[in-house]
């Protein structure tokens, strides 16, 4: 029997993989584990991952394969791994590829053929009904599907166990020439990407062929990753859509576009909410394709992707893509896809729909190995724990769930707390960021501070940031507007104040903000009330840091 009680890792029977994190190997198995595993729970000595059919999947499309897993495990595992799991494995990484699209070499180019790995596997998959509808028989041998359900079929086959290998290949869309600069306009400094941006549009693209193409490249905040979008419309070199979170995301990317390639303002358009322009390269909000009259109207901008020969679609923030942009996305299977984001965890457990409608997760690279290249900042994470005052707690007990969560948030005793964080940092540049906006009125108040909310219209809100950007102003209150997209390079400390339910996408869109590499280290504090539903959700949301090789520091405060 394997038993190398030195190693740093336990794999169970259940799928879970338990790791010592105070272990000599402990970042070598982390980093191994992060390509076909999901981080459940982070606790100081032992975290814990679990492997399940989809990471398994995404491994598989990654190029990982059985024995290099099974080796991998037993490598670093105290015991050997249970029968069951290299069997589990096995069969889940076998079963990638046993679906496949293809090109129909008879039928029109909206006739896809579905090649299945054996007879066997074709019966399975024509037995079930929800498959089976949309499916034609082609011969004695074949099936084939028309191209407007190539998206469902993928979602719903996924759902019962059949990851598809889709190389039904993409339609070209109408070209358009996109050249890098070799110097920025902005700042006439030298334009060179970065070799984790090159590899991580390479990846994606696979050279043209049917197996890239689609898919999602997972990169910290401050790496660049509208970077690797650029280049992804190199590779590409045809009309783009792009699809960004707000406002300010959208004025961004513009920006890149035309600082960093040849394509000119005349060639590069927002569509938002104040502005409408279709153009060869075209940046939209989310919000604006999902806007109706009401909930019974249609949605009436969706129209959008299909009016325009795109060549290519990217989903910036991936892991916010709201439902009916799926359902779009659904339909638009034969146009190339890049999701970009910082995790591919959605808090709504979606991220099986990411996997079929956009693509599998083709580049991964851990934030700390970033750091020790120094393309993002030295960062240091400490959560600060303050008690309830003054009867507080007996009014926290009586109060239902939500009520907890939000009085917990609310807590005076935070206050003292910050304004001693900001004091310790009045030479740095601060960001203070919470969710709820009656608090922050309060704490711009008190430490004679901008706020900005999702009511500051976006005239103000952009000197602001440019303010903040230049150094005219050091320190800015900020509520959940902050947390997307927007480009903030000299925030070097940020302090969270309030979050949001324990949402991981939220804390790695926190901590992106202060990232940007800098001379100074970034310091990133979460201040929440002990022994709270907020200190709960707070432990929920370390998963991220850990995810990403941090370790969070905890300073408990027992009186404020």
């Amino acid at each position: 029997m394997h038993v190398r009680p030195d190693n740093p890792l336990i794999v169970q029977g259940d799928g879970k993989v338990l790791v010592e994190t105070k272990h000599a190997k402990y970042e070598e198995t982390r980093d191994f584990l992060g390509r076909f595993a999901e981080l459940e729970a982070s606790p100081d000595l032992l975290h814990t991952y679990r492997i399940t059919a989809l990471s398994l999947w995404n491994a598989a499309s990654a190029g990982m394969n059985t024995s290099e897993i099974i080796d991998g495990l037993r490598e670093l595992s105290k015991f050997d791994v249970p029968q069951n799991m290299r069997d589990q494995i096995t069969e889940t990484i076998d079963k990638y590829g046993l679906v496949k699209f293809i090109p129909h070499p008879d039928q029109p180019a909206e006739m896809i053929r579905v090649q299945f790995a054996s007879g066997f596997v074709a019966k399975l998959v024509a037995n079930n009904s929800k498959l089976r509808e949309f499916m034609v028989e082609d011969g004695r041998r074949h099936w084939m599907l028309g191209g407007g359900h190539r998206g469902i079929f993928k979602q719903r086959a996924l759902q019962d166990g059949w990851p598809v290998e889709d190389l039904a290949g993409f339609l070209p869309g109408a070209p358009l020439k996109v050249e890098l600069r070799d110097t920025m306009v902005s700042n006439g400094k030298p334009f060179v990407l970065r070799p984790y941006q090159l590899e991580a549009a390479s990846r994606w693209y696979q050279d043209g062929q049917p197996s890239g193409g689609c898919g999602v490249v997972v990169l910290a905040c401050g790496a660049g990753k509208t970077i690797v979008g650029i280049e992804a419309m190199r590779h590409v070199q045809s009309r783009t859509l792009i699809l960004a979170t707000n406002q300010a995301a959208v004025n961004q990317w513009v920006r890149e576009i035309i600082d960093k390639t040849h394509l000119t303002a005349d060639q590069v358009g927002a569509y938002t909410g104040t502005i409408k322009e279709i153009k060869d390269v075209t940046v939209a909000t989310y919000q604006i394709l999902t806007w109706r009259r009401s909930k019974t109207a249609k949605f009436e901008h969706l129209h959008l992707f299909e009016d325009h020969d795109w060549g290519l679609l990217i989903y910036d923030e991936v892991h916010l893509l709201p439902a009916p942009v799926f359902g779009a996305t659904s339909a638009l299977q034969a146009r190339r896809r890049l999701g970009l984001t910082a995790t591919l965890v959605r808090e709504d457990g979606r991220e099986g729909d990411v996997f079929s409608l956009v693509g599998p997760k083709r580049y991964d690279l851990p934030w700390q190995l970033l750091e020790q290249g120094g393309y993002i900042a030295t960062t240091s994470c400490t959560e600060v724990r303050v008690p309830f005052l003054n009867g507080a707690r007996e009014r926290y007990e009586r109060a239902d769930e939500r009520q907890k969560f939000r009085i917990a948030s609310d807590n005076p005793a935070k206050l003292p707390v910050l304004d001693d964080l900001v004091k310790r940092h009045k030479e740095d540049n601060i960001l203070v960021i919470g969710t709820y906006v009656d608090q922050l009125v309060v704490i711009a108040r008190r430490l004679k501070a901008p706020l900005i909310t999702g009511k500051t219209p976006h005239d103000e809100r952009d000197v602001l940031f440019e303010d903040f950007r230049t150094g005219r102003i050091k320190l800015l209150v900020v509520s959940k507007v902050a947390n997307f997209s927007i480009d903030l390079p000299d925030a070097n400390v940020a302090i969270q104040i309030s979050g949001s339910f324990g949402s991981r996408q939220e804390e790695a869109q926190r901590l992106g903000r202060i990232l940007r590499p800098k001379k100074k280290e970034a310091r990133f504090y979460t201040v929440v009330t002990a022994d709270s539903k907020e200190q709960e959700f707070a432990m929920k949301r370390q998963l991220f840091l850990t995810e990403q090789g941090y370790r969070y520091h905890i300073d408990e405060r027992t009186q404020a």
